[in-house]
């Protein structure tokens, strides 16, 4: 049997080539690529949150895997309603999401992982959500670079897309390349499997489930006619002329200018030349040239227009009506908005998306370097809205939950979560903002500190800020440092800040791909599970696979004597140990 990496291979070469794909369903039946998806799951925090039936990841084993494949021979597989739970959503509302018991998610990957190896060659270059090598900071990067010139900004937001995807135009979409009529009907039974909500077993109609591991492909492949439909439709019936023509009163003004420095009348030429600076050099209501771009980050979709209102007002109408015709979807009235761009911002993926306009700056022949040329910016609201989650009654507070919690893991906190918004913010021109949230976040850590110790602000300071260098100089940070026992061990080091608020052009956040070859922790897992051997009383029989949410679950036991299962898991800090299914039982029932 061949392994994963080869299958995926020969699925990724069809789909360069546009070639149908056959024969899909018998790949279900490789152990190799069950093993490729569980070496994805199993780190992440859902893997140990149970569905409907109550399985989770804890006690994976091969033989958990065969007899999955065994019912998918003899098609006798059925997927198990999804758990129905409630996220809160930015504006107050709540977003439902879908929890599927673990052998679901464990057959979703792998689902996801044959489609994604033959779809993604083909998906349109202006889609960058939920890709490989693809991400927020990619489409934003896109938009800096290609739209100079942008008019009008059209915010286009599907309503509801996840809830609304047609099932039938979804299966339609998929057998045109997918000729396996199991495989298609597999995946026609896990849209229609319902989900569970108060004990009550509900009907899907329609919809993706959100949570679910085939969703974001599903999706992309949905709206890939979408990104047909604009590139081959749109774009060639709305673009038009190489350049703009020269605008002539900025032409005839520019050659008075000359005509007087050569006359010598120098005090005149510079007052005519402040005028010049204040005219744009070309002919900005040329009526031969037109460009529309376009990019889309799941269901968000922008577009950049050069060119008259009343044609921006068109391309959102023929783009509502192909969705509703084509995709059965809607546009939210709402959201989606015909922005003017050199006056107003358009809103897309957290950033404000501008057109600047400077005549004082030039480039080294004098040409003016910024006018019409794309600006990110971090919106005020957003920073407010940052430091708001760490302020009560308009001032920075302490945070009652992690009291409990070691220094080290309290400055983690407030680290991970001060250097996730700056990193995604990043390429924003006034990224310096941020500083604001940067003085309110460390104001609570450091009150959060004080009100563990029953002390001061000021001498929590003291204690934990220290200078490190970085490539930009030095900075303040807020820093703890735990040694380690051992020879060679080096310390532990948690720090809040120590990052320099400067704009960067270069993408950051990218989504996973899932074609990189496994990482050693991952690779090591399959290893320990292919030796099908416990690793407590050395048995070689019915392995299974003992998972833990998170190490810290290892402290629970406070001064009672340690198991030996958690010494060992702790000292290999370790949240999986290869264990026989009678050493397994016994973990649980805390007897060993």
């Amino acid at each position: 049997m061949r392994d994963a990496e080869t299958v995926l291979g020969i699925i990724q070469q069809r789909g360069r080539q546009g070639l149908p794909l056959e024969d899909i369903y018998r790949q279900l039946f490789n152990v190799d690529l069950y093993l490729r998806a569980y070496a994805h799951l199993y780190q992440n925090q859902g893997a140990m949150t149970p569905g409907v039936s109550g399985e989770t990841v804890d006690g994976m084993s091969l033989a958990k895997i065969e007899k999955l494949i065994g019912q998918l021979r003899s098609e006798s597989y059925r997927w198990t309603p999804v758990k129905r739970v409630y996220i809160p959503k930015k504006n107050g509302k709540l977003r439902p999401l879908g929890i599927p018991s673990w052998s679901d998610k464990l057959l979703q990957e792998v689902i996801r992982l044959i489609l994604e190896a033959y779809y993604e060659p083909q998906f349109n270059e202006h889609s960058h959500g939920f890709r490989p090598k693809h991400g927020c900071h990619t489409a934003l990067q896109e938009i800096a670079a290609t739209w100079t010139g942008t008019k009008w900004f059209i915010e286009g937001d599907i309503a509801q897309f996840f809830d609304t995807i047609d099932f039938e135009a979804l299966l339609q979409i998929l057998g045109e390349k997918l000729h396996d009529n199991r495989f298609l009907r597999l995946i026609e039974n896990l849209l229609k499997a319902g989900y569970m909500e108060n004990l009550k077993q509900h009907q899907t109609l329609s919809g993706a489930p959100q949570g679910s591991g085939v969703s974001p492909i599903l999706s992309n492949i949905y709206l890939d006619r979408l990104d047909t439909f604009v590139e081959k439709t749109l774009i060639p019936e709305y673009n038009r002329g190489q350049k703009r023509s020269h605008y002539k009163p900025y032409s005839d003004k520019n050659a008075r200018v000359k005509f007087l420095q050569q006359k010598g009348k120098l005090t005149e030429a510079r007052k005519l030349h402040v005028q010049v600076q204040n005219m744009p050099s070309v002919d900005p209501f040329d009526p031969n040239y037109r460009r529309l771009r376009y990019v889309r980050y799941a269901d968000d979709v922008l577009f950049g227009f050069a060119g008259p209102k009343q044609e921006a007002e068109e391309i959102k109408a023929k783009l509502a009506d192909f969705l509703k015709t084509t995709l059965k979807l809607e546009l939210s009235a709402e959201k989606t908005l015909i922005t003017h761009a050199p006056t107003q911002a358009a809103r897309f993926l957290g950033y404000d998306i501008t057109v600047m306009f400077s005549n004082s700056r030039h480039d080294h022949r004098g040409h003016r370097t910024i006018n019409g040329r794309i600006g990110l910016r971090v919106p005020a609201e957003v920073v407010e809205k940052l430091c708001r989650r760490y302020m009560r009654d308009g001032k920075p507070s302490h945070r009652n939950e992690l009291f409990r919690d070691e220094d080290f893991s309290i400055i983690t906190q407030y680290g991970a979560e001060y250097r996730g918004i700056v990193q995604y913010y990043l390429l924003a021109q006034n990224v310096g903002w941020l500083w604001k949230l940067h003085w309110v976040m460390k104001t609570s850590l450091l009150r959060t500190l004080a009100s563990k110790y029953k002390s001061t602000l000021m001498q929590m300071a003291r204690k934990y800020t220290t200078t490190i260098a970085t490539e930009h100089g030095t900075i303040q940070c807020v820093q703890v440092t735990v040694e380690r026992e051992g020879q060679g061990k080096k310390p532990l080091v948690a720090r809040f800040g120590g990052l320099h608020l400067r704009p960067k052009k270069q993408a950051v956040v990218l989504d996973l791909n899932p074609f990189v070859i496994l990482s050693h922790n991952r690779t090591e897992i399959l290893k320990r599970l292919l030796a099908d051997k416990c690793e407590l009383c050395g048995a070689t029989e019915k392995i299974e696979v003992h998972h833990i949410r998170k190490l810290a679950d290892l402290k629970k036991n406070g001064k009672q004597q340690v198991p030996g299962w958690v010494e060992r898991m702790s000292a290999r800090r370790r949240k999986t140990l290869m264990v026989c299914s009678k050493c397994h039982d016994e973990i649980h029932a805390g007897k060993i």
